[in-house]
């Protein structure tokens, strides 16, 4: 069911939809299911089993084939994204959270988070092309544009893992600060954001053209009336163009604004409980963030800057992700 914010939001989205209808899939980690939902009308088209505690979620780039992390059954479960059918599975370690495709749609990184290493996987073969010792916890991931490097970012180590693509190995380690949860490149990969939900900033990496990194400055937020210690960077996620990020701010209940060029943070969107992870769809126009307590998720107008409408999910909304167009 579909909760509208006011009147006026309801003419902005009939007025501005968009020109082609994508389906968003989230992952309920609670309710061990998948919700399906239409963006021509924001309708939920359905609800499927996901495996056990469903996290990670993501897209091939043909949009024909969804994969989840089913953290609870050590494996990564692949759907068909027309049908819903579950064609197979795929291996990964014990408790994978999070991952990222290749560019090309293969390989698969995996990171297990009980098992402190990121799972190379063939997404043809589904066979396992290498394990990549990583630090504690990993979670986060996420791939250079030109695929030389694919990130790992460690909860209790506390560190950003640069790992070649070429070798699996570990060429740099940057230090961020406690919790990293999520890592992003912008779309020419000259700079990596990390959210470090504990230490409640987001660092931006500098990357060379032969990708060694350089810290540059961590984001840090303020909100009037909400305690610093909800101030919980997890999601992150910028437009093609690098003019905006977008970072969930967990229980703060807000998805902070940042200027891509000057780094300055412009505004707080307020969207539903416990905010978590983020997508945009295809043309930029919307963004669509999880709410884990309220299970919901919010759509946001990426122009205006602001909410549209809440939508009802399953149990604990935690991924999300949009078919291409």
């Amino acid at each position: 069911m579909i909760r509208l914010l006011t009147t006026t939001a309801c003419a902005v989205l009939a007025l501005s939809g968009p020109a082609f209808a994508n389906k968003v899939f989230v992952s309920n980690e609670k309710g061990n299911t998948i919700s399906v939902i239409d963006t021509a009308d924001w309708s939920v088209l359905t609800e499927f089993h996901g495996g056990n505690r469903p996290r990670g979620i993501t897209i091939s780039p043909d949009g024909k084939l969804l994969y989840v992390c089913a953290s609870d059954d050590d494996l990564v479960r692949v759907f068909d994204t027309e049908t819903y059918e579950e064609l197979y599975t795929l291996p990964s370690g014990p408790d994978p959270e999070l991952f990222v495709l290749h560019p090309s749609g293969n390989p698969l990184y995996i990171a297990n988070e009980d098992d402190n290493l990121v799972t190379v996987v063939d997404t043809e073969t589904h066979t396992v092309l290498a394990e990549v010792p990583v630090g504690v916890e990993p979670e986060g991931m996420a791939v250079s544009p030109r695929a030389d490097f694919v990130v790992n970012t460690s909860e209790t180590t506390n560190m950003a893992h640069f790992i070649s693509t070429a070798d699996y190995d570990i060429k740099h380690n940057v230090l961020v600060d406690q919790r990293p949860r999520y890592a992003t490149y912008t779309s020419d990969g000259t700079r990596l954001y990390v959210s470090s939900e504990i230490g409640g900033t987001v660092s931006v990496i500098d990357i060379a053209e032969d990708g060694t990194p350089t810290m540059n400055q961590k984001l840090t937020f303020e909100v009037p009336g909400v305690l610093p210690e909800w101030l919980q960077p997890v999601g992150v996620k910028v437009t093609q163009d690098g003019s905006r990020v977008f970072v969930a701010l967990g229980p703060a209940n807000r998805v902070a604004v940042i200027d891509g060029e000057s780094l300055e943070v412009l505004d707080y969107i307020i969207v539903g409980q416990r905010v978590w992870q983020m997508a945009f769809t295809p043309d930029e126009k919307y963004l669509i963030t999880t709410n884990g307590n309220s299970n919901d998720v919010t759509v946001i107008d990426v122009a205006a800057e602001k909410p549209l409408q809440s939508i009802q999910v399953g149990q604990m909304p935690w991924g999300v992700a949009v078919t291409p167009n």
